[in-house]
């Protein structure tokens, strides 16, 4: 699938719900008085692995796929902890600086992603993708550049959460393209790992508040339907998420949630008329264009694959008679 495909639902989709999750904390918190992110995180995966064994055993919507333990302990367990560990970096950053800061140093998600397949995995890209980056981080820097609040904590929590779910992508990237596991498996196994993860240290650091807060409850009918129902939305984000990465590049993920802030900021101008300031305007109009050009890299790299794939193939039929005619000389 090329990158121009971001335009359809699906992707949209799936990074505005990886922002519903971060605001949904923040609305819990809010609304319902409930301060527990790691509490509501394993509430989230436990809803993923529900989600997802109703889906595989019961609606039969994809064939279970079985996986070895070794491979659990080697492909999925990993993928599991750094799911973990990038949810408690995005609490921390959270409680230190506003999602405005948070943002623009999600920003640099793409670049960092690019850098570590290239430093790390090995993996080679265009020298266009690089160029298409600066743009694309660039953009969305300026869009937030005039709101920062700097605070150190909050910084590094941000910054290696950035890393670390450049990371997230990529293993779940190689876990869907080299293992040929599609997105509702991924969930499957990897939710249950990564309930486990969280359950303990959530018990062990909320769970006396927990306890205080539905004692402090007049009817827990509503606010437990809202946290199931914020649980429902986190298994549709992980779903989507692989789903994406599976059908592009762990790259081409990252770029779309650049993508979809600039977006977001024209649509709340358009729509609910937001003001938005001239630096605003600019920082998503060179998103917008470096995605653009991004997705126009991806399909021309695309197209010449595709057009390389046919070419090897043609030759190797047309090699396969004089191959033929040596064997049948020799033997004469």
């Amino acid at each position: 699938m090329d990158f121009p495909d971001l335009a359809n639902s699906t992707i949209i989709f799936s990074e505005t719900v990886c922002n519903v999750e971060e605001h949904q904390k923040i609305e819990l918190s809010k609304k319902l008085n409930f301060k527990f992110p790691l509490t509501v995180s394993t509430v989230h995966f436990i809803c993923s692995t529900v989600g997802a064994y109703i889906a595989i055993k019961v609606l039969k919507v994809k064939p279970l796929i079985e996986v070895n333990p070794q491979d659990r302990l080697r492909r999925i367990l990993p993928m599991s902890i750094v799911f973990c560990v990038n949810i408690v970096l995005g609490n921390v950053s959270l409680r230190y600086i506003p999602i405005s800061f948070m943002q623009t140093i999600k920003s640099f998600t793409p670049a960092t992603t690019v850098a570590l397949q290239w430093l790390v995995w090995k993996k080679s890209f265009d020298r266009r993708v690089w160029l298409s980056l600066i743009p694309i981080v660039g953009g969305i820097v300026l869009t937030s550049v005039t709101e920062l609040s700097f605070n150190m904590a909050g910084f590094l929590a941000a910054f290696f959460g950035c890393i670390v779910t450049s990371t997230k992508t990529i293993l779940a990237e190689s876990l869907l393209h080299g293992y040929n596991f599609d997105s509702i498996n991924t969930v499957y196994y990897m939710a249950p790992h990564a309930t486990m993860i969280l359950a303990l240290p959530a018990l062990l650091l909320e769970g006396g508040g927990v306890l205080t807060w539905v004692g402090a409850q007049e009817s827990l009918l509503t606010p437990l339907f809202i946290i199931t129902l914020s649980g429902v939305s986190a298994f549709c984000l992980n779903f989507s998420i692989f789903y994406v990465i599976h059908a592009t590049t762990a790259v081409t993920f990252n770029v779309a949630g650049n993508m979809k802030v600039a977006v977001a900021i024209v649509i709340s101008w358009l729509i609910f008329k937001n003001p938005i300031s001239f630096m605003n305007a600019i920082g998503c109009t060179i998103t917008l264009v470096g995605c653009t050009f991004y997705g126009y890299v991806r399909h021309r790299m695309s197209k010449f694959a595709s057009m390389k794939a046919t070419s090897d193939a043609l030759e190797n039929v047309q090699l396969l008679p004089q191959v033929n005619e040596e064997k049948s000389n020799r033997l004469i």
